[in-house]
């Protein structure tokens, strides 16, 4: 362990403490000698102007607790674990929003890899080793995407034009945002529509001219929000309508078991080693796209309208190849 961790791992065992820390266990934790442990505890007293007091027999140390809650480390302190784990998670932000957010991100980036150039003397990290691969994300324009976050953080209203995909129809909205969401590959804004007096999903790819408004946002309760954005299967919104029961065959058990398909599934193993999964779900076009990726590894048991339509969805495939 270096100086700079010591000094920091030092700084919180002491901000943490409720009684005072014995030289012994500092030792222990710091994993230094006896000198090495008084020349960091001066450093953090002298320099950097830490509350450090001494127990009566200063064999313990400790913050004095009336200076202790206003005192913290000047500038920004991380551990190279913590550095490391921040320059890994840029990699996975940059990636996953693609060119909108690798420019937002770049300073951040040069700021991490400045701080650990300090503590390593210069050594590399081979961050390209950390490779996070992106499927069916579709285009987005960056200064839609700022403008729309602007708006979810400032909570002002947005204006814009909305291209709807299944009609290619266009229509200009004024709506209050509540949620940036992140959704399989793709960013989604969930906002309140005056206009239809309803919380809507709006997906960004095909928001166009986006504007903040000066008008502040109507706010939404968060457990309104979850009732109707999160409470069924997907992006779909809107309340359940009714709960999904799929079967998998036992070799499709061993993936569907550990998968996270709704914050409220239902799973259990039968006898015969099949695997029963029940989601609750308000529109049936998502849940049956990913139940019919498995294939013949999954049967829809109920309700029974779910059921016909996925044998609808199997004809109209199985037609395309006659």
């Amino acid at each position: 362990m270096d100086r700079y961790e010591r000094i920091l791992k030092l700084h919180r065992l002491l901000k943490v403490a409720r009684y005072p820390v014995s030289q012994q266990k500092l030792m222990d934790e710091l994993e230094c000698s006896r000198a090495t442990l008084y020349r960091d505890i001066s450093f953090l007293r002298d320099a950097l102007g830490a509350p450090i007091d001494t127990h009566d027999n200063t064999s313990s140390i400790f913050y004095n607790q009336e200076e202790a809650e206003r005192f913290e480390l000047p500038g920004l302190w991380l551990s190279s674990s913590e550095l490391e784990s921040l320059l890994a998670m840029h990699q996975v932000l940059a990636r996953s929003g693609g060119e909108v957010l690798s420019g937002a991100l770049a300073p951040l980036r040069t700021r991490i890899e400045r701080l650990l150039d300090d503590q390593f003397q210069g050594k590399r990290f081979p961050i390209e080793r950390v490779r996070v691969t992106r499927a069916m994300s579709r285009r987005l324009d960056e200064v839609v995407f700022r403008r729309v976050a602007s708006s979810v953080l400032e909570r002002k209203q947005l204006k814009f034009r909305y291209r709807a995909r299944t009609t290619g129809s266009e229509t200009e909205r004024v709506v209050s945002p509540q949620r940036l969401t992140h959704y399989r590959e793709n960013w989604y804004l969930d906002a309140f529509d005056p206009d239809r007096s309803a919380l809507r999903s709006f997906s960004l790819d095909r928001i166009v001219d986006a504007e903040i408004v000066e008008a502040v946002a109507v706010d939404v309760a968060e457990i309104e929000l979850d009732t109707q954005l999160a409470s069924s299967y997907g992006i779909f919104s809107g309340p359940p309508k009714a709960w999904a029961t799929i079967r998998f065959s036992p070799k499709a058990a061993r993936w569907v078991a550990e998968e996270h398909w709704h914050s409220k599934q239902e799973g259990h193993f039968l006898p015969d080693g099949h695997y029963e999964l029940r989601v609750p779900y308000s529109n049936a076009r998502e849940l049956l796209m990913d139940v019919l990726r498995y294939g013949p590894d999954a049967e829809v048991v109920a309700p029974i309208a779910l059921r016909e339509e996925a044998k609808i969805q199997l004809r109209l495939a199985l037609n395309g190849y006659e």
